[in-house]
């Protein structure tokens, strides 16, 4: 329950809405004020529950539950409206994981650059059981990132989100270069 909100008034105050005999009895009015005090960060937030989950809307300290909804994690130093973007854009990101496309789009908003993503992996199959695998070396990726000022990108964070979003068995190489 959200707190801190001193004298908020609710809207459906509780001594309104008793019987007739109870509505004159001073300890019965002083009563149901108590109550209401309890109860108004409770109405308000259930009458405000849309706007927490619109990552545009959710108050500051709900972003990271919201996040955890859609299973993104957050890093805190990350300005507010980075992550309000990260978790409008979950979704999307979700659908394409694991592919060069969602890679792209995760480090683009991670840092607001140009991103290429060069990928060593390929894909084939074979009907016949020990089949020669495709491609050489062991998997990789390596992203790059065209910045205005590269000084300004973390590049442990950046590096920590990219081995996150990509196979365990990839390895990672990133570049952040001006742009």
């Amino acid at each position: 329950m959200r707190l801190g909100l001193d004298h908020l008034t609710t809207a459906h105050p509780i001594g309104e809405r008793l019987p007739g005999v109870y509505l004159e009895n001073a300890f019965t009015q002083r009563f149901t004020e108590a109550l209401d005090q309890v109860l108004a960060p409770v109405f308000l937030a259930l009458d405000c529950f849309p706007a927490y989950l619109d990552p545009a809307l959710v108050p500051e300290d709900f972003l990271d539950w919201l996040a955890g909804w859609v299973a993104l994690s957050l890093d805190e130093s990350w300005p507010v409206a980075q992550r309000r973007d990260l978790v409008a854009h979950a979704v999307e990101l979700h659908r394409w994981r694991g592919t060069k496309r969602g890679l792209a789009a995760h480090v683009r908003l991670l840092t607001g650059g140009a991103v290429e993503v060069v990928d060593s992996g390929v894909c084939g199959w074979s009907d016949l059981p020990g089949g020669e695998v495709p491609g050489s070396g062991p998997a990789q990726v390596v992203v790059r990132v065209g910045v205005p000022d590269p000084g300004q990108v973390n590049e442990r964070r950046l590096r920590a989100a990219i081995v996150e979003a990509v196979p365990a068995h990839v390895l990672v190489t990133l570049e952040v270069v001006a742009s």
